[in-house]
């Protein structure tokens, strides 16, 4: 099992901008859903969601919790940093 974090491609971050009403562009149904459900999701669960879907709990969890998150996720989406 890898303990490195995962890097976070723009694609994820433009869907997650999206979901958020941040810009971006969304993502097809069952990725929206997938989304919303790992937003809704509580901490328990989020973990649980996190062994299949890693880049995405991750991406969700820094637009939900990181203070400057949206703003991290608009830098990935537009090239300008990595997660």
């Amino acid at each position: 099992m890898s303990t490195e974090t995962p890097s976070i491609p723009a694609e994820t971050a433009c869907h997650v901008l999206n979901m958020f009403g941040y810009g971006g562009y969304p993502a097809g149904r069952w990725g929206q859903q997938l989304l919303e459900v790992i937003a809704g999701a509580d901490i328990e669960n989020s973990a649980r969601l996190a062994q299949g879907f890693p880049i995405e709990v991750q991406a969700v969890q820094i637009a939900k919790y990181d203070e400057d998150g949206i703003a991290r996720l608009k830098a990935i989406a537009n090239g300008q940093a990595a997660a």
